[in-house]
């Protein structure tokens, strides 16, 4: 895709390939077919790398300049995207609700104390021990636990970004020298930017709505228990486009949510059946099927094992075809890009020789 100018990222988030062979794996025992599960991972690869290259600029806009020249081509993350950009779409429709702008420092400002959140961590903490029916001591410790993670994970992640920027940045010159007069972004983990405030609070609030909407959603089996810090990773690319708006974030991440504990549901089976096949003791006695949050709560991995597992060749057909149309798009989004950066860059040579 690089050779062929349809993607701009070159992925060295080596530790997140796992997304591709999880769609590849399910397709391929679904199959019985190795070549499917190929054209399955191929297909899920191209889609996430063009959904890092259409948001990359909101993604550096939004997170800094320590992103300069990073895009996320995480398959999970890039999952959520055209849900932010149609809830972010609907409430600009909706009179009073297009108003609403807080993040997470607005939110600390406006209910002071009670919308710091350290102290969010301890109160969720503390209602999800109750719910759980723990013991005084332990249901304390949960609400410590879900605070002190509100502390230091934006440490973290800081301390990730400064490590991996010269990663980045040596990336990004080598891979410039080898192909001269191009414009290149790193792929990098989401990792990076999973500490901000609003990805905190959002996933927060949501760990308990999600449970209780786990329970009442029609057609769902799925309960998302021991997979609910993949909660996180919905946010990376959500965000950019709410702009760290607190309830637009915490509504995609409900739409979100609900598709997503659907599409577990729909994927329960095979994922039982690759869990089988890897290591059957995994799974507790008395649990007919599993599933987790990150990947199989993906829409995306729910379309592809759909279009290419479920509907026998007309499924492959449609989704080769539509997956070959983002990337003629993706080319011709590449190429104005160039053509506007080769015409400022002329401009800002003049303007600084006539200064």
């Amino acid at each position: 895709m690089l050779l062929t100018k349809t993607t701009q990222t070159l992925n060295i988030d080596l530790w997140n390939y796992w997304h591709f062979a999880f769609i590849g794996s399910i397709v391929s025992i679904a199959t019985r077919s190795f070549l499917w599960g190929v054209f399955a991972a191929t297909i899920t690869i191209i889609v996430t790398l063009v959904g890092a290259d259409r948001s990359q600029k909101k993604v550096e806009e939004f997170y800094g300049e320590d992103l300069k020249g990073v895009s996320l081509p995480q398959a999970f993350c890039v999952s959520f995207i055209p849900f932010a950009i149609a809830v972010n779409w609907i409430v600009e429709r909706i009179p009073g609700l297009n108003k609403v702008d807080f993040d997470a420092k607005k939110l600390e400002k406006r209910f002071g104390l009670f919308g710091d959140p350290i102290l969010l961590g301890v109160i969720i903490g503390i209602i999800l021990g109750l719910l759980a029916k723990y013991p005084m001591a332990k249901t304390l410790q949960l609400g410590i636990i879900l605070s002190a993670v509100m502390v230091l994970i934006p440490k973290i992640t800081g301390m990730f970004i400064e490590g991996l920027n010269p990663i980045s940045t040596r990336s990004q010159e080598l891979v410039s020298k080898k192909f001269k007069g191009r414009a290149f972004n790193i792929g990098m983990t989401p990792a990076l930017v999973i500490g901000h405030p609003t990805t905190l609070v959002v996933s927060l609030l949501l760990v308990p709505t999600i449970l209780f909407l786990s329970v009442i959603v029609p057609g769902n089996e799925f309960l998302p228990l021991a997979s609910l810090s993949g909660l996180i990773y919905i946010f990376p690319l959500v965000l950019p486009y709410t702009k760290g708006n607190v309830l637009r974030s915490f509504l995609v991440g409900l739409v979100s949510l609900v598709a997503g504990v659907l599409s577990a549901t729909a994927l329960a089976s095979i994922f039982t059946s690759a869990v089988r096949m890897v290591q059957s003791n995994l799974i507790p006695a008395g649990t007919s099927s599993v599933a987790s949050i990150d990947f199989a709560a993906s829409p995306l991995a729910w379309i592809v094992y759909e279009f290419t597992a479920n509907l026998t060749l007309v499924g492959p057909i449609v989704i080769a075809v539509i997956t070959l149309g983002l990337m003629v798009w993706n080319r011709k989004k590449i190429a104005a890009n160039d053509v506007q950066k080769s015409v400022k860059e002329p401009a800002a040579v003049h303007s600084e020789t006539t200064n």
